[in-house]
C-alpha cells in the first residue's frame, strides 16, 4: 500500500469531508453483531470514531503514524500501525471490516485473503469512497481543469478505480445492494482550497515542480465563488458491500 498522505496529514484531518449519517445507518442495518469492527487504512479516523458509537471495540489501522496522530481518541478505539494486507489479528475476529477511500491502493489478492482470515463467517465487508466534488457549473469546470489538464499525469494509476466507482476492483463476497448516497456539506472558499491541497496529485506536482498547482486556478476559483461566504459541496459516495459466505 502506498503512503501518499503522511506529508499532508494535518491538512487531511482538517479538510477531508465527513461521511453522512445514512452511511452508518446502512452499515448498522446490515451487520449481524456489533462486537468488533476493523477500520482498515483509517487515515484520520473519521469512520472509526463513528463506528465506536455502536461497536463494543473498534480497531483502526494505518501505515501512516502521522495520520494516526491526527485521529480522534475514544476509549473503545485501538489505533495501530499495520499494513492492510498483513495484520496481527486473530482469525474470525471481526463482525465488520470497513475501508474508506483507500482500497484502490491495496494489493487486492493479499488484502482479500487477510479479510477472509479475520472476518467472521457472514461478517460484513464494505468499501467506501467518493468521487469528484460538485459545486456549481462554473466552479466544477475550473476544478475539472485542475483535475484533468493540470494534474492529470500526476494522479497515480490506482485513481482509475475511484473514477470507475470501484467496479474495476475484485470483490469476492456475496454482494449487497447499496443505497445511492452522497456527502453534502457547506464550505468556505478557504476550505475548498485546503481540500484541493490534500489531493495526492497536488503533492506529486509540488514534489516535481516545487510550486503549488492550486495557484494556477486560484484567481478563477475566487471569481467563480463570488461574494457568498458558504457554498454547498456534494461528493457522490461510492459503496460496495458484501458478506463472506463460507
Amino acid at each position: 500500500m502506498k503512503d501518499n498522505f503522511s506529508t499532508q496529514a494535518d491538512q487531511y484531518a482538517q479538510f477531508r469531508p465527513s461521511y453522512p449519517a445514512a452511511l452508518f445507518e446502512f452499515i448498522l442495518e446490515n451487520v449481524n453483531e456489533k462486537n468488533t469492527a476493523w477500520d482498515c487504512a483509517t487515515g484520520n479516523g473519521q469512520i472509526a470514531v463513528e463506528l465506536a458509537k455502536s461497536f463494543h471495540q473498534v480497531y483502526a489501522t494505518d501505515i501512516s503514524a502521522k495520520q494516526l496522530e491526527n485521529a480522534p481518541k475514544a476509549s473503545n478505539i485501538i489505533y495501530k500501525i499495520e499494513q492492510a494486507e498483513h495484520t496481527e489479528f486473530g482469525a474470525h475476529l471481526f463482525d465488520l471490516i470497513t475501508v474508506a477511500q483507500a482500497i484502490h491502493w491495496f494489493k487486492f489478492d493479499d488484502f482479500f485473503a487477510e479479510v477472509k482470515r479475520i472476518l467472521k463467517p457472514e461478517g460484513l465487508f464494505i468499501a467506501i469512497g467518493y468521487g469528484l466534488l460538485q459545486i456549481s457549473p462554473e466552479l466544477d469546470q475550473i476544478i475539472s481543469r485542475l483535475y484533468q489538464e493540470i494534474l492529470g499525469k500526476y494522479w497515480d494509476e490506482e485513481r482509475r478505480h475511484i473514477e470507475n466507482s470501484y467496479q474495476t476492483i475484485p470483490f469476492p463476497f456475496a454482494e449487497i445492494k447499496c443505497p445511492t448516497l452522497e456527502i453534502s456539506t457547506e464550505w468556505k472558499l478557504e476550505q475548498l482550497i485546503g481540500y484541493l491541497k490534500t489531493w495526492s496529485s497536488t503533492q506529486h506536482y509540488i514534489q516535481t515542480h516545487q510550486k503549488d498547482p492550486i495557484n494556477l486556478v486560484i484567481n478563477d476559483l475566487k471569481e467563480a465563488w463570488g461574494n457568498e461566504q458558504f457554498k454547498e459541496i456534494n461528493f457522490p459516495l461510492i459503496l460496495r458491500a458484501g458478506r463472506w459466505m463460507t
